[in-house]
């Protein structure tokens, strides 16, 4: 009796291969990846949607190598996939920092540096305006489909790094100063508001010298509170435009990385 399927060795090989390095590889993007590690994404849906991507992915991508799955160079070549997809990652991740930052930095500056939050995401404790300007860059990351266009551009690196090249093909060069991007990056956003505040702060220790009789402790804290939420509005009106720019060097550092 003749068989309805029949599979050779090296084609059921190349069959799970296919599917399970793209799944690694989306896998562990994803479980970097900003908002979807939230711990209100699980990891069985976070799981799924790597799967059914991965399934979408395996007929479009390049054969992979025909490696044994069980040997040990599949192991070295899963390892690989783990770690590009954790970078890729990472690389989204200091997109969000830097609005972060810029919320640190204005806390800092209004004396509500003792306000923090608790981050679900990361579980750590988390500046108030922090927080706030981390939700705003989700929305604008949603809204300019950064997510879309992160995932794009990692369904290309299938074939900009082909699975088995080896991490020694990449260049991570762009990805590391990307640290070094969003610390200045953030320090040039806030910059404005930061120059803002030295100035009352300076009025007021001017108007000390002047009337020594004045309590400016109370009348100073609430003028300063005051003037820093007007300086964070005005911070806010201008993040949406020099975001799309902050995304666009971010994601272009990202497929970089892979020529």
């Amino acid at each position: 009796m003749t068989p309805l399927l029949s599979l050779s060795a090296p084609e059921l090989t190349s069959w799970i291969g296919s599917l399970w390095w793209p799944f690694v590889r989306l896998s562990a993007f994803l479980w970097a990846m900003p908002v979807f590690d939230n711990p209100a994404v699980t990891p069985r849906t976070r799981i799924l949607l790597a799967f059914f991507l991965a399934f979408l992915l395996a007929p479009q991508i390049p054969s992979p190598p025909a490696v044994d799955p069980f040997s040990m160079d599949a192991a070295v070549i899963t390892a690989e996939q783990i770690v590009f997809g954790v970078i890729m990652g990472l690389a989204l991740r200091l997109l969000f920092e830097v609005m972060a930052q810029v919320g640190l930095i204005l806390s800092m500056q209004m004396g509500l540096s003792m306000a923090v939050v608790m981050d679900p995401g990361s579980g750590n404790q988390m500046a108030l305006l922090g927080n706030l300007f981390w939700l705003m860059t989700t929305l604008l990351f949603f809204s300019l489909n950064g997510h879309l266009v992160s995932l794009q551009i990692l369904v290309d690196s299938f074939d900009l790094w082909k699975i088995g090249e080896g991490l020694y093909a990449l260049n991570f060069g762009n990805i590391i100063q990307l640290f070094g991007w969003m610390f200045a990056s953030a320090l040039l956003l806030s910059l404005p508001a930061v120059i803002a505040m030295l100035l009352v702060n300076m009025t007021f220790g001017i108007a000390s010298r002047a009337a020594p009789s004045l309590n400016l402790f109370v009348l100073g804290f609430p003028m300063a509170l005051l003037l820093g939420f007007v300086c964070v509005f005005l911070t806010l009106t201008q993040t949406g435009s020099l975001f799309s720019d902050l995304l666009f060097h971010t994601l272009t550092s990202m497929r970089e990385a892979m020529k």
